[in-house]
């Protein structure tokens, strides 16, 4: 039986009213029915409510993110591009990010927060992580969710979220499997340096 693929999710607004939270439960309340993933939620609002920034928040923050084997990235777009709370997150750490799969639910007006998804794209790119191609977007999507936060006409969202699901999967466990002959090469290299200097101290 194959391991558990570990899902940080991310939420990207920390606005009073946001709708972040609704769409974010969506996400995780679809996620949590398969029982091949770990899912972790991360929100920037633990971060912005803690001034000067809490360094056990961060810390926390940072081993949830290096124990995740991919991300969902769950974004608004304002003024055509992500939210500041969302860059100070991704930018408080640094190696977290590396070598691991991200994926987008993105929300707005009429481009549905694709232009946020875009620039965030190259955002990730710098952070050598690696953007899959779906992602799930919601038009206008204050007339989307009703008034208790439940997505109304769930059919085409869901199909999209497991097309991505899909890509995050095969690459997370692609780059983790990479990751670890990279360990294991790094070890073998010290002991050999070891045994070396052994031979020639000896």
């Amino acid at each position: 039986m194959a391991e558990k693929l570990s899902i940080a999710v991310i939420m990207g607004s920390t606005r009073e009213g946001r709708l972040c939270e609704a769409v974010t439960n969506w996400v995780t309340t679809e996620l949590a029915k398969l029982d091949e993933l770990n899912l972790t939620v991360i929100d920037p609002l633990d971060l912005t409510s803690t001034a000067p920034l809490d360094n056990l928040v961060l810390d926390g923050i940072r081993a949830e993110l290096g124990a995740a084997d991919a991300f969902i990235v769950v974004t608004p777009e304002y003024n055509h591009s992500f939210p500041a709370p969302l860059k100070a997150l991704i930018d408080a750490v640094n190696n977290e990010w590396h070598t691991k799969p991200v994926g987008f639910v993105s929300y707005g007006g009429v481009s549905g927060g694709l232009r946020a998804v875009e620039q965030l794209r190259q955002v990730f790119v710098e952070l050598q992580s690696a953007s899959v191609r779906d992602s799930v977007s919601f038009i206008n999507a204050w007339e989307q969710f009703d008034d208790n936060g439940s997505l109304k006409d769930q059919d085409r969202p869901r199909r999209t979220l497991m097309r991505m699901l899909e890509q995050l999967n095969w690459w997370g466990r692609a780059l983790k499997q990479a990751r670890l002959e990279d360990v294991r090469k790094r070890q073998l290299s010290h002991r050999g340096a070891a045994l070396r200097l052994a031979c020639q101290t000896g």
